[in-house]
């Protein structure tokens, strides 16, 4: 509440948060009306303290009261404050042992835009720090409005065998911070989203329970590339940006960040990076020495985690300011990289954009992005859940459109086709790539495609875009065997529809007025080529028995009369243009 500072014993909350330099608290969620609340009212300490340590209403001075004078006893008066269970219950004796632990009652939530943003906001002008700080605020709350709409749910009866979506939605306490917890103070705009995990069932009673804790964790990942897609949307939209991809570590998922600014100033704000990379080789050895054998993904993970605990930084005594934050950062930059980099900043920024704007075309095709989805998905993880394909489906949806917004709807729109076309069950639970779908057996697909996919030495992430471009390749492959077959051109020639045990519905999109065309199998492709060589074929024969017949300069009346086995009803011949729909 008070930022990465120590507040003094007997310091106001304002008071501490005005000697940090960060602003107070406020209050999000559809939850508030609940308790009283307005969205946008500052948090006070009372507030925190009775809602997020002890579980009870903001205003519980004010009930419990009220209930004494009506002549209430003070354990009742008190039980009227409590939402849900008391936290007492855990500590009771009469408890089972697994429920004597500290109560959990929020979790924090952290929105954290892209390292070029802060950048930008850092040392940008008073107006782009401002609109900065409004894009965050537009992504947080769309975000926080999507897992109370999707994602959250509530849990009651033993063990929480019975769940539903909450009846109001969530009660949020927004806190921003302005710097890292670096030895030396860095830009780090970001927000702690603290939510309480007490919400009203959906009855008529209107009792209270707790969150699904599980849920919210599950769609963490989702959420987190929501926001960023959100972020990037209202930063072009307002600021004339576009965004690309910068790989941070060869062969793993790059990181969408603002076109035009620097990659040098990047290093100079991630220090606490430096010093997480720093320390990793030292615990790397030590794991090879102890195991034998490299760390995986998951042990590469947990050594990065524990570097970054090592190597954590106590929080600071001295307090700054924004505004004297924002000098100490701009004299530190242009000391390091001189004043063309850090007053060109946005003007670069500006230019890039034209730049990406004209070699990138922001066009979804809901198609293709179904194959890129599922095939990354599923050589990284195997067997997946919907909320999986939901996440890759919105870092889909970054890359190709690069900051424009995105229809609303599309993600989900993108996952049932991989849900409908590409997948199978793999246990009660689980669903994974459908390979009969994705690599037909009468053809090399599978000899091509496999090793791609099980080529160890590369990282998964990598081996995942191998199969996806793999894939992209024979998508295009079909669609234009597809259009070649069916344009209605003198001896063209039908072509049978492809033989699938479940075809593939069209799928429309009526406000963008586009429809997708459906799959062709490949054995369909095969047989088209082979069904176009003969036409071929036949064609050059025709035109041996017109060049014998009418000589090496034919007249226009002798043109019109072609030999009866290539004319075709209702089609005329065109001095100087040929009539074959083949070359």
């Amino acid at each position: 509440m008070v930022g990465d500072g120590h507040r003094p014993a007997g310091t106001p909350l304002r008071a501490a948060q005005d000697e940090a330099g960060v602003p107070p608290g406020v209050w999000k969620g559809r939850g508030l009306a609940a308790v009283g609340l307005t969205a946008g009212d500052v948090v006070t300490e009372r507030q925190a303290e009775l809602l997020l340590g002890e579980g009870r209403h903001p205003d519980a001075d004010r009930i419990e009261r009220e209930r004494l004078e009506a002549g209430d006893d003070p354990a009742t008066a008190r039980r009227a404050t409590v939402l849900g269970r008391p936290i007492e219950h855990n500590r009771s004796p009469k408890t089972e042992k697994a429920k004597e632990r500290t109560p959990w009652l929020a979790m924090d939530l952290v929105f954290r835009p892209p390292s070029t943003a802060h950048i930008a906001w850092a040392l940008g002008d008073d107006e782009t720090r401002l609109v900065l700080e409004l894009c965050q605020d537009i992504a947080r709350d769309k975000t926080l409005a999507w897992i109370e709409d999707s994602v959250a749910e509530i849990r009651w009866k033993g063990g929480g065998k019975r769940r539903a979506r909450v009846n109001d939605g969530l009660i949020v306490a927004v806190f921003r911070h302005y710097e890292s917890r670096a030895a030396e103070s860095k830009p780090l705009l970001h927000d702690h989203a603290v939510v309480s995990i007490r919400a009203r069932r959906p009855d008529d009673k209107g009792t209270w329970g707790n969150l699904s804790a599980d849920s919210l964790m599950a769609h963490i990942v989702a959420a987190d590339t929501l926001y960023i897609l959100y972020f990037m949307e209202e930063v072009s939209a307002r600021l004339g940006w576009a965004w690309e991809p910068r790989e941070v570590t060869p062969g793993r998922r790059p990181v969408m960040e603002i076109a035009g600014i620097d990659q040098r100033l990047i290093g100079w704000q991630s220090t606490r990076r430096q010093q997480i990379e720093d320390a990793l080789p030292v615990l790397t050895a030590k794991y090879e020495e102890r195991q034998g054998h490299p760390p995986g993904e998951r042990a590469a993970y947990a050594l990065a985690c524990q570097a970054a605990d090592q190597t954590r930084p106590p929080k600071r005594t001295e307090l700054r300011s924004l505004t004297e934050l924002r000098k100490r950062w701009r004299t530190s930059a242009l000391r390091a990289y001189g004043a063309d980099v850090v007053d060109r900043l946005a003007e670069r920024a500006r230019a890039a954009a034209v730049a990406v704007w004209a070699r990138v075309r922001p066009v979804v095709d809901i198609a293709l992005a179904a194959v890129d989805v599922v095939a990354v998905v599923y050589v990284m993880r195997g067997a997946f859940k919907r909320h999986h394909l939901l996440a890759e489906a919105r870092r889909y949806l970054a890359y190709v459109l690069r900051g424009r917004p995105h229809q609303a709807g599309l993600d989900e729109q993108i996952v049932q086709t991989v849900v409908d076309d590409y997948t199978r069950p793999a246990s009660r639970r689980m669903m994974t790539a459908d390979l009969r779908a994705l690599y037909p057996r009468d053809t090399e697909d599978q000899a091509v495609l496999r090793p791609l996919t099980r080529k160890r030495s590369a990282p998964p992430y990598e081996r995942g875009r191998l199969a996806a471009g793999a894939l992209a390749v024979r998508v295009h492959a079909a669609r234009r065997a597809e259009r070649l077959s069916s344009r209605t051109r003198p001896r063209a020639v039908a072509v049978p529809a492809a033989s699938r045990s479940h075809p593939r519905p069209f799928h429309s999109d009526r406000e963008a007025g586009r429809v997708l065309e459906q799959e062709t199998g490949v054995d369909t492709l095969e047989q088209t080529r082979r069904t176009l060589e003969a036409a071929a074929a036949k064609l050059q024969d025709g035109i041996r028995e017109r060049a014998l017949a009418h000589g090496p300069r034919p007249q226009p009346a002798q043109a019109t009369a072609s030999p009866p086995h290539t004319q075709q009803p209702g089609t005329q011949h065109t001095p100087g243009r040929t009539t074959g729909g083949v070359t």
